[in-house]
């Protein structure tokens, strides 16, 4: 698991500063002036950079250029990353440039209080990282193919929202958007033809539903009246034209009626983009919750087998995401995705000799650590045998 945040070891900051990192020497020096040297132990330091970067084993910039160096857990840091550094030693590495699960994080307010949330609500007012992003998103590479816009619920800013959207249009027009959305502002008829009326070529919103009863949906969201909501936000979505992708969160609250709500989404939402059942993450309220929550993802292999089944025959896009393979049914793994972010992503030893362990997505880290499956078990052959 990578290491996000923490603290530098020393820093020459005085105030807070968003850096776009290089290791190329000798840029021009227009681009210099936007840029944090990466040092890599390099002897001599090239001039004109306003900030440098340096670890753990390298010498300090001999030219009295003010510098943070930082631990050994950042040595991931590369060419176009760019990180939050402030004058009390914090660091936060907001877009990697080698990952393909970069997201920014507009929120931690939110209008739910999921049983399963991994990122905790905060009632407070962050409307500062708004303005953050906006200083971030023309620092990132025009070659970034994806980006995820996320909170708490992004929504909740209204027209600040909707001008990041805008903003990622004009400086990232060939980036795919995904936004996670617990849908209910999109119940505002206003608001959804806003939001269409932004017209970005690659936008999706995942919006979960949990369950085609509205009072499970509404209990696991911990709000009255969710369901309603969120069902009418996807409906005018659609209406103006919207990618919308439903997100289900499979556990022990979920999973029963699991069929049950494919034939629900295949009779009033067929018109929906993808559909993505996903296996649940063991951090935030997860873990305040883990009765409620856990169970075997064996346990509802067939489950799962039946609600694929159904979304597939009414052509609707389905994929299965954060599983393991020996933990589903062979006829799953059409839908199958690796999916879990490469900064939280595990193994565990059982996995080792797994003949099939680079098509598997592994774990989370917070899984590996909190405990999972002890029906986890090696494939002795690249394919399986299927019934």
């Amino acid at each position: 698991m990578l290491t996000l945040s923490g603290s530098a070891l020393e820093t020459g900051l005085t105030a807070p500063a968003l850096f776009r990192l290089t290791t190329v020497p000798d840029l021009p020096a227009p681009l210099r002036a936007q840029r944090a040297f990466l040092m890599r132990g390099l002897g001599d330091v090239p001039e004109g950079y306003p900030h440098y970067l340096v670890f753990d084993r390298d010498p300090i910039p001999a030219n009295g250029a003010a510098f943070t160096r930082l631990d050994e857990k950042f040595a991931y840091l590369s060419d176009d990353d760019i990180v939050h550094l402030s004058p009390h030693g914090h660091v936060r590495t907001l877009f990697r440039s080698a990952s393909n699960h970069n997201s920014i994080l507009l929120t931690e307010q939110c209008n739910n209080y999921c049983l399963m949330c991994s990122q905790p609500p905060k009632r407070k007012d962050d409307r500062w990282i708004v303005d953050e992003v906006r200083q971030l998103v023309p620092m990132m590479p025009r070659t970034t193919k994806s980006l995820g816009i996320t909170g708490g619920e992004p929504t909740l800013f209204g027209d600040d929202f909707l001008d990041i959207i805008r903003l990622c249009k004009s400086w990232l027009p060939t980036t795919a958007l995904h936004v996670l959305s617990n849908g209910r502002s999109f119940a505002d008829v206003g608001f959804a033809r806003n939001y269409a009326a932004v017209d970005h070529p690659a936008l999706t919103v995942g919006i979960p539903v949990y369950s085609d009863d509205p009072s499970r949906h509404d209990y696991v969201v911990q709000e009255k009246g969710a369901f309603d909501e969120t069902i009418r936000g996807i409906l005018n979505l659609k209406r103006f034209g919207q990618r919308v992708e439903i997100r289900v969160v499979v556990h022990k609250q979920t999973f029963e009626r699991l069929p049950e709500l494919a034939e629900f989404i295949a009779r009033n939402l067929v018109f929906v983009d993808h559909v993505a059942l996903m296996g649940l993450e063991m951090m935030g309220f997860t873990r305040a919750n883990l009765d409620a929550l856990w169970i075997d993802p064996i346990e509802y292999r067939d489950e799962l087998s039946a609600a694929v089944a159904v979304l597939r025959a009414y052509r609707i896009p389905v994929s299965v995401y954060n599983h393991q393979l020996c933990l589903i049914n062979p006829d799953v793994g059409i839908a199958y995705v690796k999916s879990i972010s490469d900064w939280k992503n595990e193994y565990v030893p059982e996995c080792d000799g797994c003949a099939r362990r680079d098509e598997c997505g592994g774990f989370f880290s917070s899984g590996v650590k909190h405990g999972y499956s002890p029906s986890i078990k090696p494939f002795p052959h690249r394919h399986p045998a299927v019934d």
